[in-house]
């Protein structure tokens, strides 16, 4: 007979709700508030994307796909990993996964076993330590607000010990917006090959970098391609967060194993995701562009509302986040977004959702319509002003 302590899996029991979505799921019902929370594009799907999905609807192409994917999209896949120097096997090194976070999943469940160490570079996306700690891995938080918001070699060196299997980055990083510089990232790549452990590289923002910042690949460095497990996908810079379509680029045999995860749990991602997708590749790039650089001038504009009103906030170098210091309010990152919302319509992510140096920041998305972020900016500096005046 199953009692109150073994019915449910432990591991399942003891991992937290993803803080994002609990201030997404805030937001159900309430047209009247402004979010800076979940990271989704204010932009449709380009055309061209939607209209080749239609086309396919329309004749009927609504079956399975093979478990990799579509062979022309693993293929165009390949072309455009081959702009940062990447190169991959269309037939034996991609999968096409259901969204980037199936492949952050699949990979773990790929390499982890119950106590082996994998390295976090936090703050970080909500979902790696979760995930990783359901494969029964110890995570080795690397804190990177001591450097700036990106992780150094030395930094990882330190950490290491004879039970590190992997490390976890993402850069452009999700919630501060910084990229790990080149000279830094090919140090990382010789600590990850010296050593023969993985590197997990969450690059889903590559294309949305700003202002001559250009996105680097640690996949790219000599000797790392045996090491890279790269995640990418099609949500962020093509504005497909509802298509669910992402990929894994990585070493043949650990292909192999993940399509046999992605086998049982997904079969495959949509038919009509896939072909989008596909077309976005070949010619969805002016699209891509105009994007890119709506979301750098909204940018500027709240990087300097939020200087101007005391929270300092770094220039982010890409995605479409960024991380302002709030402890000159005096309250707890949690309280600052509860309040905000309660009282000023207005969602934003507490920083202590994303580990390690997070807590006494709010993460904001800018990817929201211009006169939507005055509005919020206003709003949040009434809240800031009236937090100052009751210390």
């Amino acid at each position: 007979m199953n009692t109150r302590n073994d019915k449910f899996s432990r591991g399942m029991e003891e991992i937290p709700p993803s803080g994002i979505r609990k201030f997404f799921e805030m937001l159900i019902g309430h047209d009247d508030v402004i979010s800076l929370s979940v990271g989704e594009p204010d932009f449709p799907t380009p055309w061209c994307m939607r209209e080749e999905a239609f086309y396919h609807i329309e004749k009927g192409h609504t079956s399975y796909t093979g478990n990799r994917g579509l062979p022309e999209l693993r293929a165009e896949i390949c072309k455009y990993m081959e702009r940062y120097g990447c190169y991959y096997n269309p037939e034996t090194e991609i999968l096409v996964t259901v969204g980037a976070s199936e492949g952050v999943d699949a990979s773990l469940r790929a390499i982890l076993n119950p106590g082996d160490e994998i390295l976090v570079c936090q703050p970080c996306y909500v979902n790696y330590e979760p995930l990783a700690r359901l494969c029964g891995a110890k995570i080795i938080p690397i804190d990177t607000s001591v450097n700036g918001y990106y992780p150094t070699a030395d930094q990882i060196k330190k950490a290491l010990s004879p039970k590190t299997k992997a490390l976890m980055i993402c850069t452009p990083n999700n919630p501060t917006g910084t990229m790990i510089p080149r000279k830094e990232l090919e140090k990382i790549a010789k600590v990850c090959v010296e050593n023969q452990i993985w590197c997990i590289s969450d690059e889903i923002y590559c294309e949305l970098a700003y202002e001559g910042a250009e996105h680097c690949s640690i996949a790219s460095f000599p000797g790392m391609k045996d090491y890279a497990i790269v995640l990418n996908g099609f949500s962020k810079s093509f504005a497909m967060t509802g298509w669910r379509i992402g990929y894994i680029a990585a070493p043949a045999e650990l292909i192999t194993l993940c399509t046999k995860l992605h086998g049982y749990n997904a079969i495959c991602a949509p038919i009509f995701s896939q072909y989008a997708a596909t077309e976005g590749l070949r010619n969805g790039w002016k699209d891509v562009e105009k994007m890119r650089i709506s979301y750098q001038q909204r940018r500027n504009l709240m990087v300097k509302e939020f200087n101007e009103m005391g929270l300092p906030v770094p220039e982010p170098k890409g995605a479409f986040y960024m991380f302002p210091d709030i402890t000159s309010t005096g309250i707890s990152s949690e309280e600052f977004a509860t309040r905000l919302f309660q009282k000023y319509n207005v969602a934003v992510v507490p920083g202590s959702v994303f580990g390690s140096g997070g807590e006494g920041h709010i993460r904001v998305c800018y990817a929201t319509a211009v006169d939507k972020i005055k509005i919020a900016m206003e709003r949040i500096k009434q809240f800031v002003d009236e937090l100052r005046e009751s210390k």
